[in-house]
């Protein structure tokens, strides 16, 4: 007996050491990278930083803290973590020759860059903070961090339309953070007739486990805030004006955190909330709402593709439809669908953000954005242009790539609970997939056009990416698989 404690006490304490880890590094790098201003060494210690990160989440697989007022780590957040830091270091290996290139041709300035990498830091800071946050203040002062964190770094170009495009994700991010504040109040005032007043009412495991007895009205109206606030946040329509701005304008490496991390980091915050409704017999039900704005966003930027002219916003609209697309999953409910939904978000942060990729060298080296001027990529620079034809393929959904998989689980699941809700869902897919089509053939084949500028590139994210969602497509792991179903039960 004695030795069961003391072991279990010494994997409380690195689950500890674990946790915080995943913290103080982007915070350390925070401070640090604001100091320096050499860009190849700021940008090493940017990777070195995410790196580290991103190893440090791997080590919560195997030592995990038990949940206390601030923190907790349980089977949900946790492939957020490992999702988030992953694509934050893959991105930051991308960001380094993709920054030194805007930096020579003189896009960036030495003193907008100065702060780049330490905003990239304090993004991460943001985003694990939020993840592993119990506490729903604290989890929204982190969402604010990394919103933040990103106004800054979209508006980097100091062009008109950058930093207007900065300024519209502000005051509209503004308006959402203010909303889910005020649901993230109400939700606190519902549990003090339980759990009192303090920290402990304000920790999202006691407002769980108090969540039958939380007041029901209260709950009802914060829950509405909650998805208004922090649906703004993960793109869904209509609240998803500042989304295509924000892509167009700002760098690429950004772009790809936005659509694979940032988002999902929104959608996370409200799942959270959702299980608290899901477990008061009392309360309405999350689901329709979410479907009812997944759904919604599917359809709307399936339609607006068509009119796309930039390449960055094509991706951007195509973000808000995937997010859709999870939402309307995490809304079905069940445990197909749960599952479902995190395959799908995985499966999009890991296709999206490699597209980013491709497209951010592409733009350099053709020195635009133009979607009719980007024709014969593939006969130009085949491994950029053949990776762009693999990855819109994948995030259209063909076989057997994992976005299939994952789509053909939401429509499954779709039908056998609301078949007509499942064939708008499926029109949308068709719709979007037309689009994505008719737009990889005009900048995919053809004669090539435009300039072929010299640019240092590293294709090792892009295709690390693919090579996991091509994989994922034919073979998920049984003990992934598992984990999954698991954590699709505990969403209810």
């Amino acid at each position: 007996m004695s030795l069961i404690s003391v072991d279990s006490k010494s994997q409380e304490v690195n689950g500890k050491m674990y946790l915080k880890a995943i913290l103080i590094f982007p915070f350390i790098g925070i401070l640090l990278l604001s100091l320096v201003r050499s860009y190849r060494i700021s940008s090493f210690l940017n990777a070195l930083f995410s790196f580290l990160s991103f190893a440090s989440s791997l080590l919560l697989l195997v030592k995990r803290e038990a949940a206390g007022l601030f923190f907790v780590v349980d089977e949900l957040n946790i492939v957020f973590i490992l999702l988030t830091n992953f694509v934050g270091f893959t991105t930051a290996l991308f960001s380094q020759n993709y920054i030194a290139h805007e930096i020579k041709t003189g896009h960036i300035s030495a003193v907008s860059l100065r702060f780049y990498h330490a905003m990239y830091q304090s993004l991460l800071f943001g985003m694990n903070l939020a993840l592993c946050s119990n506490n729903i203040g604290l989890m929204w002062v982190a969402i604010e961090i990394a919103t933040l964190s990103t106004v800054l770094m979209v508006g980097i170009y100091r062009t008109a339309e950058a930093l207007e495009a900065s300024w519209k994700y502000f005051i509209l991010g503004g308006v959402g953070i203010a909303l889910a504040l005020f649901g993230t109040f109400l939700f606190y005032i519902s549990a003090r007739p339980a759990i009192g007043e303090g920290l402990s009412a304000m920790a999202w495991t006691n407002l769980l486990s108090h969540a039958s007895t939380l007041d029901t009205s209260l709950v009802n109206i914060a829950f509405v805030f909650i998805l208004l606030g922090y649906g703004t946040k993960a793109g869904l329509f209509p609240l998803h004006a500042w989304l295509p701005d924000a892509h167009a304008e700002g760098p690429t490496p950004i772009s790809a955190v936005l659509s694979g991390l940032l988002l999902n980091v929104a959608l996370y915050a409200i799942l959270r909330f959702k299980m608290l409704l899901a477990a008061n017999p009392h309360a309405l039900q999350a689901g329709p709402l979410l479907m009812s704005m997944g759904l919604a966003s599917v359809l709307f930027a399936a339609l607006m593709l068509y009119k796309r002219r930039d390449i960055k916003r094509l991706f951007a609209y195509s973000s808000i439809e995937h997010m859709g697309i999870i939402a309307f999953a995490f809304g079905i409910g069940g445990a197909l669908a749960n599952f479902a939904g995190l395959l799908h978000m995985s499966m999009h942060s890991l296709t999206k953000s490699a597209i980013f990729f491709a497209i951010g060298y592409i733009s350099q080296i053709k020195r635009t954005q133009k979607i009719a001027d980007l024709s014969g990529l593939t006969a130009s620079h085949p491994v950029l242009g053949w990776g762009l034809v693999f990855g819109v393929l994948a995030i259209a959904g063909l076989p057997p790539m994992g976005v299939f998989m994952s789509e053909f689980l939401v429509l499954s699941s779709a039908f056998a609970k609301a078949p007509l809700l499942a064939a708008l869902l499926a029109c949308g897919l068709i719709i979007a997939f037309g689009a994505l089509l008719l737009k990889l053939v005009q900048v995919a084949f053809g004669e090539p056009k435009g300039t072929s500028a010299v640019v240092p590139s590293l294709y090792l994210p892009m295709l690390s990416h693919f090579l996991l969602i091509l994989t994922a497509g034919i073979y998920i792991p049984p003990h992934v698989v598992e984990w999954f179903k698991h954590t699709s039960l505990l969403l209810k």
